[in-house]
């Protein structure tokens, strides 16, 4: 497939086959990588087993996903994108050939899905560099892990500050 001239992504010229491409929605980042001739592939939650549409909120209780090549302007509707092949500082992307070859074997299958180990972000880094990575997934994992430790440190100091009351009366 070819280069696409129909898609100027915001910031960073046009989309070349294997570009990972960042979809900005309201609570977070959907990612989808870059065929070419204005198609994606990307992974949406699947829903009453048919392919769904991805939806932050069926996306943190599925456990499966639906793989689906679609145009990229119907992916993104009004939502801003842009291209972030940002890991290529990290890793070394697959030759472009492989990338689509890999991408092509998932088209129209199920995938399974956990928006914290195997979501959109993994699922399309897996394809350009042969590891799934994703940053949104560890920021949110570190958040989670701190509301944890507030959360412990509070009942901690609670409960220390009853056994002091205990003592004083």
């Amino acid at each position: 497939m070819a280069p696409s001239r129909r898609f100027n992504a915001d910031e960073g010229g046009y989309a070349q086959p294997g570009d990972l491409i960042e979809i900005l929605r309201p609570a977070y980042q959907h990612w989808a990588l870059y065929l070419g001739d204005g198609y994606i592939i990307n992974v949406a939650p699947v829903d009453d087993g048919a392919p769904g549409t991805l939806s932050s909120t069926k996306s943190v209780f599925t456990r499966k996903a639906w793989v689906r090549m679609q145009l990229l302007k119907d992916v993104v509707g009004e939502d801003k994108y842009r291209i972030n092949n940002k890991y290529d500082s990290c890793y070394t992307p697959l030759p472009v050939e492989e990338i689509i070859r890999r991408a092509e074997r998932y088209i129209d299958t199920e995938v399974p899905y956990d928006v914290l180990a195997s979501n959109c972000e993994h699922f399309v880094t897996m394809l350009r560099y042969g590891e799934g990575v994703s940053n949104q997934a560890k920021k949110a994992i570190g958040a989670m892990g701190l509301a944890v430790a507030v959360a412990g440190a509070v009942s901690l100091l609670s409960f220390a500050m009853g056994r002091s009351r205990e003592k004083r009366n």
